[in-house]
Order: structure tokens, then C-alpha cells, then sequence
């Protein structure tokens, strides 16, 4: 069976974006070659990515398809390469079809059908976001692994993925020289 895993950049004070959704805070501790480079790792464990519809229409598509298709090289290019190529599912309630490459829109129960994502063979399947689409994960007991970069930020107000007590396991800690920690945790 495949595993979810959420990869998610957090604040110290536990947002995952600000109050608008704002995630500009994202960068200001700079980029970290290390870190980077796990998050090209996880994408390139996961053949498939799952994305809330406000995360997809608000600029996520469009910016890595962009990003993909422009002439720089670097590691950047090459996430975005692996987003774009991947098959993406965006989850809505409203959205009949959303444009870009490789993407899908899932209308039915998100339980049943990330269930019946899990049991398809392939690689694991990611999940970037947003918070509400996450939080919604979380709540019905569906990701299997959590990958969360902590920034060395705190913004005092914004979005959170944890609308209830949750007890995870940490499985494994690395501390980046630009100061995220990236800390990979399990349900218990």
C-alpha cells in the first residue's frame, strides 16, 4: 500500500501560512542547498500529488509550470520538473475542471477516494496543501508520515492544520544551516 505524506513548511508558533494565507515568511531565512534537496527527495518518492482546490487556483500551478518551462537550471528547475510531470489531484467541492499539466479534479468523498488512491500501485502519493485541504487529511486519520520544515519565524496569527489534539511519534530530526528543522514525524 502506498503511503500519504504531508511535506509542509511551519512557523515556530505552528502556521503553515498567515492569516490571508500568506506564505512569503517561507524564504526569509534563505535557501539551504540540504534542505532543498529533501524536498526533491520526497517528490521524487511520490509519483502523485494532492492539492486543495484554493492552493492550485491561488498561483501553486501556475507558478511551478512556469518555473518548469523557464530556462534556469538548478535545483528549483529541477522540482519543478518533478511537480509538473507528476500527476496532480486536486480536491474541491465546487470546480468542475481547473487547467494544467497532468491534473485532475476530485469532486467525491476525499476519505474513499484517498483510500482507493493508497491501494493503486505505484510510488507514494504527497500532499503539499493548503491548510484547510490538510487539516481535512489529518482530521479523517489519512496521512502516513509527516514531513514538517519548522522555519525560524514566528508571525503570531495565520492558518493552522491542527484543529485537534494529535499525538505523533518523531521518527527522525535534521537541523539546517539556514535554521528550518526539518522533523519527520508518524501517527501514533
Amino acid at each position: 500500500m502506498r503511503k500519504l505524506k504531508l511535506q509542509i513548511q511551519m512557523t515556530i508558533d505552528g502556521f503553515v501560512a498567515g492569516p490571508n494565507g500568506e506564505n512569503d515568511w517561507v524564504f526569509i531565512s534563505g535557501g539551504d542547498e540540504a534542505g532543498f534537496q529533501k524536498i526533491i527527495d520526497l517528490a521524487e518518492s511520490s509519483d502523485t500529488l494532492l492539492l486543495g482546490r484554493k492552493l492550485a487556483q491561488g498561483g501553486f500551478i501556475d507558478y511551478w509550470e512556469n518555473t518548469a518551462s523557464n530556462q534556469l537550471d538548478g535545483s528549483q528547475k529541477t522540482l519543478a520538473q518533478l511537480i509538473v510531470n507528476m500527476r496532480k489531484i486536486v480536491f474541491g467541492h465546487t470546480e468542475a475542471t481547473i487547467s494544467g499539466k497532468n491534473l485532475e479534479v476530485e469532486n467525491g468523498d476525499l476519505a474513499t477516494t484517498v483510500q482507493a488512491l493508497k491501494n493503486q500501485p505505484g510510488k507514494d502519493i504527497l500532499v503539499y496543501g493548503g491548510a484547510d485541504f490538510v487539516s481535512s487529511l489529518i482530521g479523517l486519520n489519512l496521512i502516513d508520515e509527516y514531513f514538517i520544515f519548522t522555519c525560524p519565524i514566528a508571525i503570531g496569527n495565520g492558518l493552522t492544520i491542527f484543529k485537534e489534539q494529535k499525538i505523533l511519534k518523531l521518527e527522525s530530526s535534521i537541523a539546517y544551516k539556514n535554521g528550518k528543522v526539518l522533523n519527520k514525524y508518524l501517527p501514533v
